[in-house]
Order: structure tokens, then sequence, then C-alpha cells
């Protein structure tokens, strides 16, 4: 069994209710959040909370770009659908997709996400992993981010960063 299978399984086995899990291929972390009252996060939420992020330590904003949006968009559905387990399976061919599309573009990352939380809890958990905070402190011009919800009620979110 492989580390990522462990971890997949591992993150499968522990109850989604009251918890968020920031994930990236090579970590991990779950916390236990309180649920929001009604929440419904939106994609501008989080760009807003990530763009503050990033001017508050003197880096440019990140530009929205339509074609990253699709992609996460599709990587958030995917996962809420049970297409995909929970973290980074495809993020090569989405990568390789955003390359072709984006002219000039040359470096990619992704951040993914399941919470019961605000879009001020995404971001946090985000924040404060390490991985995930280097993808969003990163050396990167454009986002798109995706958030879908499973039939259960569970969102996911996926925000990919490209470099052009």
């Amino acid at each position: 069994m492989s580390i990522k299978t462990f971890f997949i399984a591992l993150l499968v086995a522990v109850p989604v209710v009251g918890l968020s899990v920031s994930a990236s291929a090579q970590h991990r972390t779950v916390k236990k959040v309180t649920p929001a009252k009604s929440a419904k996060v939106t994609v501008e939420q989080i760009y807003s909370l990530i763009n503050k992020h990033r001017t508050s330590v003197g880096l440019k904003p990140l530009k929205m770009n339509a074609a990253i949006c699709k992609e996460a968009d599709m990587h958030s559905r995917n996962m809420a659908s049970g297409k995909v387990p929970f973290g980074h399976d495809g993020f090569d061919g989405r990568s390789d997709r955003l390359m072709a599309a984006i002219k000039g573009a040359n470096a990619s990352g992704e951040n993914v996400e399941y919470t019961t939380g605000d879009a001020e809890r995404v971001v946090y958990n985000w924040l404060h992993s390490p991985v995930h905070k280097k993808n969003i402190e990163g050396d990167f011009d454009l986002t798109g981010i995706g958030i879908a919800t499973s039939s259960s009620g569970q969102a996911y979110y996926t925000q990919i960063f490209i470099k052009n």
C-alpha cells in the first residue's frame, strides 16, 4: 500500500461531520471546526480572502482566469460526486491542459479542501498548512476556484494557481 493510498484510506475512515481536512500530495491535517450556520461559501469570498492575504504580505493579487476556474470546478465536482477521491488525483492532467491553454504559463499548484466551515475556515486551513500556504504565497499570477457540494451536503473546494 502506497503512502498516498494509506492517507486516502485514512481520510475515508475519518467521519466528516465537524471536521475540516486540508490535503495535498505531501501534507494532510485534520482539524475540528464548528460548522457555520447556513454558510454558503462563494468563489468570490475565497478569492477576496486569498488576495487580502497576499497583499498583506506584500504580494500582488492573483487574477481570476476562466479556464482555470473551469478546471478547478470540474475537480471539485468530481470529488463531490465520488468520481475521484478527495485529493489531487489527476492534477498532472489539469496542469497540462492549463499550460497548453494559457500562453506563457510555466508553473502550477493546487489546493483542495473539504470543510463544514465558512470561507474564512477554508482559507484559514490552507494558510495553516505549510504546503498550501506556499501555493497561496507562491510566484503565481492567475488563479481559479471551484466549489461543489455532494448529495450529502459536503462542500469540496479546489484552487489552482498558474504562473504566467
